[in-house]
């Protein structure tokens, strides 16, 4: 309130007294010619250059006014252009506010994209490595085979063995079947020589 009369209280400084050209003096003086103007009489040699003075006086006045006036009109216009400039200053500012808000979301978006693309790349450089599905579905194909072969080959020395075991027991049997018949042999012998003896003697 009280800087809003200050301001009142300036302009209207300004405009009585121009810029500091002594408007005050000026207006006191034009005061004092009128008054002494007013109480000379008419027949006074003076009161006609008086009046032509206070009419000097006046025009320098209204000049002074009508310049003031114009500074004030230049300077509102002025202070309206700087407020123009400022919202549009402002707006810049805020259009590109929202232009870097927009740039770092889209950078962190580049960001993940590329994160994901290097992560790929390296999927990519794994997946190289190791062999295709056609290639693996034909190695499996072959070592089924394999499988195959190795499963039958097994079966085929199970009963290569399975008969070696059945010829061994045959063996076996009849090993101790000839010894057995050795051993009867070997003890025929012995008593028919234990007869002999007992006969000779």
């Amino acid at each position: 309130m009280t800087a809003a009369s200050d301001d009142d209280i300036i302009r209207r400084r300004l405009l009585i007294d121009g810029e500091g050209g002594n408007d005050d003096k000026r207006l006191n003086n034009l005061l004092k010619t009128f008054i002494r103007w007013s109480a000379s009489k008419e027949e006074d040699e003076n009161s006609q250059a008086m009046y032509q003075r206070m009419q000097a006086m006046i025009g320098q006045c209204e000049y002074t006014l009508e310049k003031a006036i114009n500074t004030f009109e230049m300077n509102k216009q002025e202070l309206e252009n700087y407020e123009k400039l400022s919202r549009e200053i402002d707006d810049k500012i805020k259009e590109a506010t929202t232009r870097i808000a927009e740039a770092k979301t889209e950078l962190q978006m580049a960001k993940c994209i590329r994160k994901n693309r290097q992560e790929y790349d390296n999927l990519a450089k794994i997946i190289q490595l190791h062999p295709d599905r056609q290639a693996t579905t034909k190695q499996l194909q072959l070592l089924d085979k394999e499988l195959s072969n190795l499963a039958t080959t097994k079966q085929k020395l199970e009963e290569k063995l399975e008969l070696r075991r059945k010829q061994f027991m045959v063996l076996i049997t009849s090993i101790h079947e000839l010894q057995r018949i050795l051993e009867e042999d070997d003890e025929n012998n012995e008593e028919s020589k234990e007869e002999e003896m007992n006969l000779s003697s």
